[in-house]
């Protein structure tokens, strides 16, 4: 029989049901159809990071669906929300004024975009349009953040309208600065990922410190889009708590619930919130189960947690432990350089003749270990690790053990020649 469920961003017709249907996942480890037990090597979508099946996580949103089992936040507000608003503004030191919330990346960039050009026009300059992003980002797959999304996406095939978006390289800081010669007058906001999703490529600070120069000099929104780099995936709550200026906006999901709930914030700084203020303008966004009670709840249990493991301790144990388990396979052929920091990490995939391995070769690979008995991410010509800050060092040699083989099956399978 057909399976009924359309399963995303992989063709329908070959998908493999046993291997890759999920039955239960408990800890760091999925169970399959067919009855295989596999170790995650990227946290559900890099959003579990304290495992799967956080007990204190799941008795509170249990606890508050029975007490208000929805509550919305259009033109009406809720004990919850206001109380995991407050929170998340503690996080990084009350700098930001308000918190916005979403229900995933995806639609909370799309609201930054939204609220970026709106604050301009509020500002008496509506030019300014643009959103600038960088190339090989990935910012989500609603149309608009599908287009600010610097990662080939078939934004074409899918007609998605990028004609006010700009993407822009990162190793060095020349196209940042043609683009603010050429357009600084129109740009409304630039959005950044301190270590990009797709490829755990870490943005240079020489990079930051130019966009924070012409941020001084052109007016234009600085963004950090922490989905996948908050909630100490790479360091602290946020990567951006390091930048020497903050942002005006950041955006954090994913690790937010521990993967409980479909939840995204916008953090906002002052700077914007005053001018809707003294304007008495109204941000036109709301989404049906943005900031529900129960999400609520789980953005606080998860915080709660978070503090009372250390999890900057678990993310130095776990960084610690990635650190040694890409020493042990720099010498494994077919692997190349690595990328990321923190819990964050890319491994490089090149084929015999030193080339980068294709999507197809890559995909190839993590399906080998998957059925070697772990889940890996794929990336550009690399496979992606993100493992919870639970691991231990069984998990990462378990975790060895897998790639090691995964990878010995696709060379056999002639994947590398």
């Amino acid at each position: 029989m057909s399976l009924p469920l359309w399963v995303p961003l992989v063709t329908q017709h070959d998908f493999d049901q046993d291997s890759f249907t999920a039955t239960a996942a408990d800890g760091v480890h999925v169970t399959f159809a067919d009855k295989q037990r596999r170790l995650c090597a990227k946290s559900g979508l890099w959003n579990a990071n304290l495992g799967f099946g956080n007990s204190f996580i799941a008795a509170a949103v249990a606890e508050e669906l029975k007490r208000a089992s929805y509550l919305s936040l259009f033109r009406t507000a809720h004990e919850r929300a206001i109380e995991a608003a407050g929170a998340l503004l503690g996080l990084s030191g009350n700098t930001f004024s308000k918190v916005l919330f979403s229900t995933s990346g995806s639609a909370a960039n799309d609201a930054v975009m939204k609220l970026a050009r709106q604050f301009c026009v509020l500002n008496g300059q509506p030019e300014r349009k643009l959103i600038v992003g960088l190339k090989g980002s990935y910012h989500g797959l609603t149309y608009g953040s599908q287009a600010l999304s610097g990662d080939e996406l078939g934004q074409a095939v899918y007609g998605v309208d990028a004609r006010n978006v700009r993407h822009i390289g990162f190793d060095t800081t020349q196209e940042l600065d043609n683009l603010m010669r050429r357009e600084g007058h129109r740009i409304a906001a630039i959005v950044v990922e301190p270590v990009l999703g797709s490829g755990a490529e870490v943005v240079p600070e020489d990079f930051l410190q130019a966009l924070r120069r012409h941020r001084q000099e052109h007016g234009f929104l600085l963004v950090a889009d922490e989905v996948a780099t908050g909630f100490g995936r790479v360091s602290s709550w946020f990567v951006s708590d390091e930048w020497v200026e903050s942002p005006d906006i950041i955006v954090t999901s994913k690790g937010l619930t521990n993967g409980t709930a479909a939840c995204a914030a916008l953090l906002i700084a002052h700077r914007i919130t005053d001018v809707f203020d003294a304007t008495e303008s109204v941000f036109v966004h709301g989404e049906t189960q943005a900031g529900t009670p129960s999400t609520c709840a789980a953005v606080l249990a998860t915080i709660s947690e978070m503090e009372r493991l250390d999890f900057q301790r678990l993310n130095k144990e776990v960084a610690d432990g990635l650190d040694r388990l890409l020493a042990d396979l720099k010498d494994v052929r077919g692997i190349g350089g690595t990328t990321g920091r923190g819990c964050m990490r890319g491994v490089k995939l090149h084929t015999d003749n030193g080339s980068p391995l294709s999507a197809n070769g890559t995909l190839a690979v993590v399906r080998r270990i998957h059925q070697a008995g772990a889940i890996v991410q794929p990336g550009p010509g690399r496979i992606q690790l993100l493992p919870s800050l639970t691991y231990t060092e069984d998990n990462f040699r378990e975790l060895h053990v897998a790639i090691v083989h995964g990878l010995t099956e696709a060379r056999a399978d002639g994947v590398f020649a």
